[in-house]
């Protein structure tokens, strides 16, 4: 079985609260600038708990900042 293709949100959430910087959203998530960038760019799934924390900065459910794309594939 493939690994479960993990889009995100998050540059819109960004940009949706006060136009957050990427530096920003990384020190309130306690990661760095570069892991931001890498989950924004789809390179790079966060574990469980880096998606809460940032769901959190967010005030947002999990879902509305991650989702599996083309999950159709995977039912």
């Amino acid at each position: 079985m493939g690994k479960l293709p993990i889009g995100n949100h998050i540059r819109k959430l960004r940009f949706n609260h006060d136009e957050m910087t990427q530096q920003q959203l990384a020190e309130k998530a306690g990661v760095t600038r570069q892991t931001i960038v890498a989950l924004e760019q789809g390179k790079y799934s966060p574990s469980l708990e880096l998606a809460f924390r940032i769901a959190l900065v967010f005030a947002s459910p999990l879902e509305e900042v991650f989702f599996i794309e083309n999950k159709e594939e995977f039912i």
